[in-house]
């Protein structure tokens, strides 16, 4: 198709949107309809259209529950008497267990893994394609595992986490980017907040197999959990292998045709659907933010609009971590506390891992009535009341009694996290960015949690350690602090970006729309060509 001159006109109302420069896209009428269709797609309608897309999503995400199944094993190890035989030592109260300092080289080890793994990503899937990418990362995976399998020291356990973590880190923004990229706006929060499903569901399978195991005091009990990782991968690989790549990182290459191809791979024939249409529209998108954007570069996420994007992602899931949410893997310490049995309290942490699937479920429910941002505020309000109530709880006398309520809050903050904070996070971080930037953004985004993390990895170990701070449920007083820092910054810095078509984001962000009026901004391309403030004018 002949590419034409078009140029954005508009009337000088206060809530018009600015006037572009002349743009060269293919068909701006295409464009328009198409991003007007998909803002009325209802989620039925997008289901019938879109069900090669979400599958080939929920494949990709699958990857994630290797992190979540990673993460549980390093944490809960700790209160796993045959590793802490094999890799601690005894410590003051008769008991084995690891020193504090190498329970944080442990959790730690895998968080510096996932930074480079992260920064890697950045570079290579924009380079080579998410397909290749997530399918190089995969094999990596099998060849890392033996290094955890075979260690014979705490040393090697600390080196092998560190090499896993890239590889993890990769996972972590390849396939919530890749699922924003297939699926419409009506589908993107559900498929995206899926990524935090799965990783729930990685800490409930790991879960359930230390449980199994629980009871076997021979070095089986901790080398079949990391045997375990060997089998996923290779189905995940033939998948990834047969799915198509992104039409949006196919348009980045210059390569249409090929991005029409992808887009009929992950559509079904239906009605009045037009695959060109809707290619026309990431051409339009692409060409809107190549104008307000002077590259590519991680530089070029902290300039003009999308300096905004940024720190809109940056702290969206830099509030992850600083809600308290690390004290949520160590619930089965505070239960053999309470004079638990090992495997009792494992299946305390089945229950709630459980919940945290439960709670995803409930948020996606909630997110079509209320929106991302209220429902992202509203879980920090919670989550900050839960946290000085195990606070407060923990300033009497440290009794049985007291170690059950701590856990038992703990199961409460787990299902308020993943009904809230938890999956809402991964769906705002792929829709702020711009799409060109999108996979930058959210590698910066994702590296400023992965800081946060090494910081709390370190510090959680000695608050709850008995031969350290000894803080125990005190704790919750420190958290509750810097989630109510948390709690003020998204009420008055996180807007909505709900039914937002990706053109219509990056049009607010230029005009530096209010956090508040995010929801209500009109952008003129609500009513297709001609209709609206901003007319699509071919010169």
């Amino acid at each position: 198709m002949t590419p034409e001159k078009v140029a954005v006109s508009q009337h000088i109302e206060d809530d018009s949107i600015p006037s572009h420069d002349s743009l060269d896209l293919p068909n701006s009428s295409e464009a328009q309809a198409a991003i007007v269709k998909e803002r009325e797609m209802t989620l039925w309608q997008a289901l019938k259209l879109y069900p090669k897309a979400v599958a080939w999503s929920l494949l990709f995400s699958c990857a994630i529950i290797m992190e979540g199944y990673d993460v549980v094993l390093t944490g809960s190890f700790l209160a796993f008497p045959a590793f802490n035989e094999k890799y601690g030592r005894i410590m003051s109260d008769g008991t084995y267990g690891l020193e504090a300092r190498w329970q944080a080289g442990l959790n730690n080890a895998m968080a510096c893994g996932q930074i480079i793994g992260l920064f890697l990503n950045g570079l290579v899937s924009e380079r080579f394609g998410y397909r290749k990418t997530l399918m190089a990362c995969l094999v990596a995976t099998i060849g890392f595992v033996f290094i955890l399998f075979f260690a014979p020291n705490i040393q090697t356990l600390v080196v092998g986490e560190l090499f896993m973590g890239i590889p993890l880190g990769v996972y972590q923004t390849l396939v919530v980017t890749y699922a924003c990229e297939v699926c419409p706006v009506a589908l993107r929060a559900y498929i995206t907040t899926y990524v935090n499903l799965c990783w729930v569901l990685g800490q409930l399978l790991a879960s359930g197999v230390l449980k199994g195991l629980a009871g076997r005091t021979d070095q089986w009990a901790y080398r079949i959990p990391f045997a375990l990782q060997w089998i996923w991968p290779v189905p995940i690989f033939i998948g990834v292998f047969l799915a198509p790549e992104s039409p949006w990182w196919l348009v980045r290459q210059d390569r249409r045709e090929d991005a029409v191809k992808s887009v009929k791979r992950l559509t079904r024939a239906h009605g009045d659907f037009n695959a060109e249409e809707t290619v026309s529209m990431i051409v339009y998108t692409d060409a809107l933010e190549r104008r307000a954007e002077s590259g590519t570069s991680y530089l070029d996420c902290f300039k003009n609009s999308d300096l905004r994007r940024t720190e809109i992602s940056c702290c969206a899931w830099a509030a992850q971590s600083l809600c308290g949410a690390g004290l949520m893997g160590y619930s089965t310490v505070f239960y053999q506390r309470a004079g638990l049995a090992t495997s009792q309290s494992f299946t305390m942490s089945l229950v709630q891992y459980a919940l945290g699937v439960v709670g995803t479920f409930a948020s996606w429910t909630a997110m079509s009535y209320c929106g991302r941002r209220t429902l992202y505020v509203g879980g920090l309000c919670l989550l900050t009341i839960v946290l000085f109530i195990i606070g407060f709880i923990s300033i009497a006398p440290s009794t049985t009694a007291i170690s059950w309520a701590t856990g038992s809050m703990l199961l409460v903050y787990t299902f308020i996290y993943d009904s809230s904070v938890g999956p809402v996070c991964f769906a705002l971080v792929s829709e702020i960015p711009s799409s060109r930037l999108r996979t930058k953004t959210v590698v910066l985004a994702r590296n400023v949690y992965n800081i946060l993390n090494l910081v709390t990895g370190i510090i959680i170990p000695y608050m709850l350690n008995v031969n350290a701070w000894n803080w125990r449920g005190k704790s919750g007083f420190f958290w509750g602090a810097l989630c109510v820092c948390c709690l003020t910054w998204s009420f008055f810095r996180l807007p909505e970006p709900k039914g937002r078509s990706y053109a219509e984001l990056d049009l607010l962000f230029e005009r530096g729309v209010k956090t508040r009026e995010f929801k209500s901004a009109r952008t003129g391309l609500e009513d297709g060509p001609g209709e609206g403030k901003a007319v699509i004018v071919q010169a």
